[in-house]
C-alpha cells in the first residue's frame, strides 16, 4: 500500500511539472555600459539561464558575472571580477519574480510587461520592477529590456583613484530568446 501511495504521489507531481507551459532561454545578449567622466566601459555576455512559466506568470533569470567580455583592457576585466563584483564570492546576478500583467505568451503578439521581484547583485537583494517588451511567436518569445543598476544599491565600492572612470549608474540592455 505504501508503495502505491508513493508511486501515485510521484506520478501526480510529475504530471504537474510536465504540464506547465515553460519557456527557457535559448539565446541571450546582455550588455552593460559605464559612462563616466573620464572613461566609457562596455562589456557583454551571451551566457544566461532563465525560464518563464506562462501558466503562473513567473520568471527566473541568472547571469554568470565572470562571463562578461569587452572592457577596455584585460586588467579592467580582472578588476571587474576580483575587486568590484567579486565574482568568486558572488558569481551570479539573479532576477526572479512575477509578471504583473496577465498575459498569455502562447498567443502571438507584442506585449509591454513589468517583472516584479527580487534582483540580486553582489549579494545584495533589492525589490525591483523592470519593464520589458515581449514579442511572442507562439513557441518562441523574445524579451528586450533596458534598466539601470546603481552601484551603491548593491554595496559595490569604487576606490577614489578610479572614481571618475567608473559611473555610479550602470545601464544594462538585454535580449533573451526563449523557446518551449
Amino acid at each position: 500500500m505504501k508503495k502505491l501511495i508513493v508511486f501515485l504521489s510521484l506520478a501526480i507531481i510529475s504530471l504537474n511539472v510536465f504540464s506547465q507551459d515553460l519557456y527557457k532561454v535559448s539565446k541571450a545578449d546582455v550588455k552593460f555600459t559605464s559612462d563616466a567622466k573620464l572613461e566609457l566601459i562596455e562589456a557583454e555576455t551571451t551566457d544566461a539561464q532563465g525560464v518563464v512559466n506562462n501558466d503562473e506568470n513567473t520568471f527566473a533569470f541568472r547571469i554568470p558575472m565572470n562571463t562578461f567580455r569587452g572592457f577596455n583592457s584585460s586588467m579592467q576585466r580582472t578588476h571587474f571580477n576580483t575587486n568590484y563584483l567579486e565574482t568568486a564570492k558572488y558569481p551570479y546576478t539573479i532576477f526572479e519574480g512575477k509578471i504583473i500583467e496577465d498575459v498569455d505568451f502562447s498567443k502571438p503578439g507584442n506585449y509591454m510587461v513589468r517583472g516584479k521581484g527580487k534582483f540580486t547583485c553582489h549579494g545584495k537583494v533589492q525589490e525591483r520592477i523592470i519593464k520589458c517588451k515581449v514579442k511572442s511567436q507562439g513557441g518562441k518569445i523574445t524579451i528586450t529590456s533596458g534598466f539601470s543598476v546603481f552601484l551603491e544599491d548593491h554595496n559595490i565600492e569604487i576606490p577614489t583613484v578610479v572614481y571618475q572612470k567608473i559611473a555610479e549608474e550602470i545601464t544594462v540592455d538585454l535580449t533573451f530568446v526563449l523557446t518551449k
